[in-house]
């Protein structure tokens, strides 16, 4: 016999279920034919044949071609009884059978009789369904998607294809690592296309393209939206403690980090006051790091079939596992949750399970998904995800000093196509104390709008001043002032329970300079 096969993963697990006689395997797959190749390496080293069936082709033989006369389900059950050959029978899509009476039977009878043969059923599919009666006949395994090593070998093989030289990125071990690590969650055909689509595209293995290629597998789940990393992190003003610990935890994600012996990122909790740049920082973390950015609707996730709702929670994180690395974003963690407990406005058991199962599931992932919770309102949120172990950090966003201020301003200018240093920025910034980001974006806006009705209306030189931008200010009434109450009660469960996202804030450099006339 020739030199067998070397097996890992589950191909071994496989080998050593048909070695230990198990007569009826279901293999839950999409990836038909990377299994059906492992399935001829572990025919070959026990020296049997591999034998397909599906429904539109009958039995397909390894070496002797085909049977198409035999395409009913119940005749190849049949074919299989009464065959003498040492094989693996493998059946691909046979789930859409195991609702006839008669073939659950059949395959029960089988499985008694497959026991003393060198014969092994192989139930191909992409999806589980196992009906109650043969349950325990059948021993089921979740064929895993390609890991680091193959996507490695993947590059490997498609260069030796292609007949290129070897590319910038495969010139730079950690270059290649973040390719490798783009590629992880894709199935070995998704994989080699997107490879395949990027040399053409770059001439390269570019991470842009294979995000890209991500974004499709999570349109499928409905659940998840993919975020588009149009958001770069110099758009961010201020928060100079929290970006720095964004930049240093993206270098924990590589095997070297894990081989130092640095756990994985959990994810990070980020309160504080609308409109001071929590979510724009959850959208910047996705284009720093090269991962997609997937948001989680909370609203989705509930739904009107008993049950559902619990099964999309589970649907959204096997998603967000499987294009891991990635990002997952809860924006406004506190209305999507606010129902655990009992009340009058919602179905707090359905809640409770759904956030339950979301808990549980931060608590022990192993999966390197990264959690950004974003929320407004800590009172709204249930005590079980302040717990320990749940986010690897609490941020409390306040509204921006005057040093923020200065920063956002000039972002928000020269996103106009204004020069900032065209501006009295000093003096807006002293007369915009307590305005958050989105209010100084506003301003920005309000003060351009009034510009170009003076320009349309005769005054051709008009153009964004300083004197347009403070009028503009005056009229905005900041949430300073319309949540004064609640931003105190903020600040003070911040101070022992939360790390600043932003350097030491002196209270007076956030207050209001005006104050609200009654």
């Amino acid at each position: 016999m020739a030199d067998k096969f070397e097996l890992f993963g589950n191909d071994r697990d496989i080998e050593d279920l048909v070695k230990a006689h198990y007569p009826l395997l279901y293999i839950v797959s999409s990836e038909e034919k990377r299994v059906e190749e492992a399935l001829k390496k572990i025919a070959r080293n026990r020296d049997r044949k591999l034998i397909t069936w599906c429904i539109t082709e009958g039995f397909t033989f390894t070496d002797t071609g085909s049977m198409q006369d035999i395409k009913d389900p119940v005749r190849c059950l049949e074919y299989i009884m009464n065959s003498e050959d040492r094989a693996l029978f493998t059946l691909r899509d046979f789930h859409a059978f195991l609702n006839d009476p008669y073939i659950i039977r059949r395959l029960r009878d089988l499985g008694k009789y497959l026991k003393e043969t060198q014969k092994t059923v192989l139930i191909l599919s992409p999806t589980l369904k196992v009906p109650v009666e043969v349950e325990k006949e059948v021993a089921v395994m979740d064929y895993d998607l390609p890991v680091r090593e193959q996507i490695d070998a993947l590059i490997d093989e498609l260069l030796a294809d292609t007949q290129m030289e070897p590319t910038k990125t495969t010139r730079d071990p950690e270059l290649r690592e973040r390719v490798v690590e783009a590629a992880l969650g894709l199935t070995w055909e998704e994989a080699s296309n997107v490879f395949r689509k990027a040399l053409v595209k770059t001439r390269d293995f570019d991470l842009d393209v294979i995000i890209q290629e991500k974004k499709h597998i999570i349109r499928k789940s409905g659940i998840l939206e993919f975020e588009e990393a149009n958001r770069k992190f110099s758009d961010v003003g201020g928060l100079d403690t929290l970006k720095a610990w964004l930049r240093m935890r993206q270098k924990a994600f590589s095997s070297k980090a894990h081989d130092f012996g640095l756990p994985l990122p959990r994810g990070i909790l980020l309160i504080g006051i609308p409109g001071c740049g929590k979510s724009l920082t959850a959208r910047a973390v996705g284009a720093l790091w090269h991962m997609p950015l997937l948001r989680l609707d909370v609203g989705k996730v509930f739904a009107g079939l008993v049950g559902s709702s619990e099964e999309n929670i589970r649907k959204a994180i096997k998603t967000a596992e499987s294009v891991a690395p990635s990002i997952l974003w809860l924006d406004e963690l506190e209305k999507g949750f606010s129902g655990v407990k009992s009340s009058g406005q919602s179905d707090a058991g359905t809640t409770a399970r759904v956030f339950g199962t979301f808990v549980t599931w931060l608590q022990e992932k192993t999966q390197p998904v990264f959690v950004i919770a974003t929320a407004n309102d800590v009172s709204m949120l249930p005590p079980e995800l302040m717990r320990k172990g749940r986010f690897d950090e609490i941020f409390f966003v306040d509204l921006p000093t005057a040093e923020e201020r200065k920063q956002i301003f000039e972002i928000h200018l020269s996103k106009k196509r204004r020069d900032p240093a065209q501006f009295d920025i000093n003096k807006i910034v002293e007369s915009t104390a307590g305005f958050s980001g989105s209010e100084i974006e506003q301003i920005i806006i309000s003060a351009l709008y009034d510009a170009w009705d003076k320009k349309t209306d005769g005054d051709v030189s008009m153009d964004l001043t300083t004197e347009g931008i403070l009028k503009s200010a005056e009229e905005i009434i900041p949430l300073a002032f319309t949540m004064k109450e609640t931003i105190d009660t903020m600040r003070d469960w911040a101070k022992t329970r939360a790390r600043r996202a932003s350097s030491v804030v002196d209270v007076k450099d956030v207050t209001p300079v005006r104050r609200l006339e009654l």
